[in-house]
């Protein structure tokens, strides 16, 4: 199976960023809303958007399965489709707003926590990170199919800094890379049956809360990074100023509150560009007493 998964990988590295993207694209739009995740899709953005048309709902999980598809696409090129350079007067595929922080966060010498969402290709954050010298290690949650798995770790490894599989266990090592000033980065936009309640886009749900936990252990800067998808083929990764996250009486980070704060950026950017973000995760799947 892996060496099936591998020559699919070669055909995609053939044609190239754009057609294979295009391709990926195309079949996720074709074959997207034959599947359950469809439905799960369309429920949420009904939920979000109660004030569109069916047929603006309908629109815009099309537009979401396009991105997905175009992000499976790339994998293959994640290499090539970061070529951001601060001192080119030549535009490239990928800009960078906020690079200044990135290298604060670099030159500080004290441990950070950068979190994102599944939007446009969120791939692109960790590579950005390594190009830059930024000791960060990324969480990652690796796909339930082996073959999948072993080859996206290959490519990952190849354009990535340290790689964190999100297991049991894996709260030790990232503690660790915190300890010893390094910063970590992880998505927060998915369901965590053992999470803390935020609100988000209007309704509750689950959050993994164990980078608020590490933000009031360490008291460390808390970025956020997000990916958009722009025109022609290129990208524009943005990286927030540190936020200010709530606080206990006692002066402590809240976990809960800073869990709040970090999602309610998340729900910022989905809204910015909904085509752009993951709506076919089942979200919210929070347990009726939770939410009381």
């Amino acid at each position: 199976m892996v060496g099936v998964v591998r020559g699919v990988f070669a055909f995609s590295r053939l044609l190239g960023p754009e057609r294979s993207g295009g391709l990926g694209a195309a079949l996720a739009r074709t074959f997207g809303p034959l599947l359950r995740a469809h439905r799960t899709a369309l429920a949420n953005i009904r939920a979000a958007y109660p004030e569109k048309s069916e047929a603006e709902v309908r629109a815009l999980a099309l537009s979401a399965w396009d991105n997905l598809g175009r992000t499976g696409g790339e994998y293959p090129h994640l290499g090539r489709l970061f070529d951001f350079d601060p001192d080119s007067t030549v535009p490239g595929r990928t800009e960078v707003d906020g690079i200044d922080h990135f290298l604060s966060l670099r030159d500080d010498g004290k441990p950070g926590i950068i979190f994102s969402a599944h939007l446009a290709n969120w791939e692109l954050p960790a590579i950005c990170a390594a190009r830059f010298g930024l000791d960060t290690t990324a969480v990652f949650r690796a796909p339930n199919d082996p073959a999948i798995a072993r080859v996206l770790h290959e490519i990952r490894s190849e354009t990535m800094g340290n790689l964190e599989a999100a297991r049991q266990g894996a709260a030790f090592a990232m503690q660790g890379a915190l300890e010893k000033g390094g910063h970590l980065g992880m998505l927060i936009d998915q369901h965590f049956t053992r999470g803390v309640i935020v609100n988000f886009m209007g309704r509750p749900a689950l959050v993994n809360p164990i980078l608020g936990k590490f933000a009031r252990r360490f008291d460390c800067p808390v970025h956020g990074v997000r990916v958009i998808r722009l025109p022609n083929h290129r990208f524009r990764l943005q990286l927030t100023p540190p936020l200010d996250l709530p606080r206990d009486p006692d002066g402590q980070i809240n976990v809960q509150g800073a869990m709040q704060a970090m999602t309610a950026v998340v729900e910022e950017w989905a809204r910015e560009y909904p085509e752009q973000w993951l709506w076919m995760h089942r979200r919210w799947r929070v347990p009726a007493k939770a939410s009381d």
